[in-house]
């Protein structure tokens, strides 16, 4: 397996393995298979703010990617960013969201990120839970019943691991840029 940048050839993998997400399970709380072209949008976006996209490739194929994104758009949110990973099917527990993961902390860590949020699905998404615990996350949080699929209420668990010096020391450099303008809440 490796672990590589994903490219424009990888979006048509990249949006079928979300798209099973979405359709069968909790991790993303979108109900509706973004298309293709919906997924170089979104990469695009990430890949301008400099951030990571990436993908694991096994036996020639994607079998997995996974992302840094900012985490809120305000700016005093700039030093921390939120991940997401999602594996094909068929391969979980092989190592590949660890891989993708581990990618993702060196590359928020070489930007100068402090800190890199988890939000995830499903409080019983116990390989998830692992996953981020394995590379140093600590459960910040539970939201109760804060969505609705499948059916049922959906928790979110936050999970949260230091990058570089955390914040035991003022930040360098600038940060992520701002996302865009943003209402106040």
């Amino acid at each position: 397996m490796i672990v590589r940048a994903s490219d424009e050839s990888d979006l048509a993998a990249i949006a079928a393995i979300y798209g099973r997400h979405v359709l069968h399970g909790l991790g993303t709380f979108e109900e509706a298979p973004p298309d293709e072209a919906e997924m170089a949008r979104r990469r695009a976006g990430v890949l301008e703010l400099g951030l990571p996209h990436v993908v694991a490739e096994a036996g020639g194929q994607v079998v997995g990617f996974a992302y840094a994104a900012p985490y809120r758009p305000r700016s005093a949110y700039r030093y921390t960013a939120e991940d997401s990973v999602y594996v094909r099917e068929g391969y979980a527990g092989r190592g590949v969201g660890k891989a993708l993961l581990g990618e993702v902390i060196g590359a928020c860590e070489a930007l100068g990120l402090r800190q890199l949020i988890a939000v995830i699905g499903d409080s019983a998404n116990a390989g998830s839970i692992a996953l981020h615990r394995s590379l140093g996350f600590a459960e910040t949080g539970v939201g109760r019943a804060v969505g609705f699929k499948h059916g049922r209420w959906v928790d979110i668990v936050t999970m949260q691991r230091a990058l570089n010096a955390g914040a035991s020391t003022p930040p360098k450099g600038a940060g992520l840029r701002p996302v865009g303008a943003v209402a106040p809440r």
